[in-house]
């Protein structure tokens, strides 16, 4: 009957989360940017904790995947109308107009061309950097981000140093922040499906071993790299389409300050994991919301001491709440997540 009742409980949990998601825009239409914000912050981070979390390789260039996703899915939404090179040489288009459906087909089919690039250049970066390990694997993808940065900045063809100015949503303007929100909101919600049925399988188990003890992973049999570069190939994947979306979400963006921001959502998507907890399902969400939260209120109300509250954030989490609020919270109360703790009068008992 337990059993039951926590299934029941779940599924009316998710029950609520999902309507919550599908009427937020309409409750709070003033807030659909930040809405739409959080959901990348949510994606970053369980895509992330992939790799760092549940794999124990801490990248600081996923990054990469995000900016090369933006710049994908802009050469596919311009393509399929006009000449690349005769667009951005226009400094963003001027003249050019896009329909509704234009709009709306390079949206959707850019986003999807740059997930499926980016798990691509995953693989070819992994096969690089996966005999790095540590500190060594960290500054070798970071290496990666700042180098696609200033590489893309020196190419005329997709805009230079300048960037690329989309088109934005050519109806109405509320229902194209919607299509925005919505489009975040759906590759969130399968994301997280997803990885909720890939922890609980053999490969689950197998990204697990690696990050406990690689060595004796792979003298039990274990193709360890064969599942590093999977793992890294489907976080690739789905970084790639949130930053195709974001590209037509902005409308303009330039490789170093908006792209491969290092410096910003690079950092961002780490805060996020660590905020929650490395290594849990939910712990990124859980760290998500709480930083995109955090960030708006030092954003608006501290301006100028943002950074400084944020450096404190990651201060007080790592030197305090190592293991995030999920592990923290596994700490005080295990009974919450089925954990059954054995109390000193009940290990008497069980003695006499």
């Amino acid at each position: 009957m337990a059993f039951t009742e926590s299934k029941t409980g779940k599924i009316g949990l998710y029950g609520v989360l999902l309507v919550a998601t599908i009427v937020a825009p309409f409750l709070f239409p003033n807030y659909s940017v930040q809405l739409a914000t959080l959901w990348i912050f949510i994606i970053v981070a369980i895509t992330w904790d992939m790799t760092g979390g549940q794999m124990g390789y801490n990248s600081l260039g996923n990054i990469f995947f995000y900016g090369t996703g933006m710049y994908a899915a802009a050469v596919v939404g311009i393509g399929l109308v006009y000449n690349v090179g005769d667009y951005t040489a226009a400094a963003g288009g001027g003249i050019y107009e896009f329909t509704v459906t234009q709009w709306m087909t390079g949206y959707l089919l850019g986003s999807l061309f740059a997930g499926v690039f980016c798990a691509i250049t995953a693989v070819i970066l992994g096969y690089l950097f996966f005999g790095l390990r540590g500190p060594y694997f960290a500054i070798g993808t970071l290496g990666v981000a700042i180098a696609a940065g200033e590489l893309v900045s020196n190419w005329d063809w997709v805009g230079g140093g300048q960037g690329i100015s989309l088109p934005i949503y050519p109806g109405d303007a509320g229902v194209g922040k919607n299509v925005i929100y919505f489009g975040f909101a759906a590759v969130g919600v399968v994301l997280f499906i997803f990885v909720k049925w890939l922890y609980s399988t053999r490969f689950g188990a197998a990204i697990n071993a690696i990050r406990d003890d690689e060595e004796k992973a792979e003298a039990m049999g274990l193709q360890t790299l064969r599942y590093k570069l999977t793992a890294w190939a489907m976080s690739a994947f789905f970084v790639g389409v949130a930053g195709g979306m974001s590209g037509f979400q902005l409308g303009h963006f330039e490789p170093l300050e908006t792209a491969y921001q290092t410096i910003n959502l690079g950092i961002f998507m780490v805060v996020c994991v660590l905020l929650g907890g490395k290594g849990t399902l939910w712990g990124p969400i859980i760290g998500a919301v709480m930083f995109q939260i955090f960030k708006e209120v030092t954003w608006n109300y501290f301006l100028g001491w943002q950074w400084v509250a944020l450096g404190a954030l990651i201060v007080v989490t790592v030197v305090y709440f190592q293991d995030g609020l999920m592990g923290w919270l596994m700490q005080k109360k295990p009974e919450w997540f089925g954990i059954r703790v054995e109390k000193k009068d009940d290990a008497a008992q069980t003695a006499q």
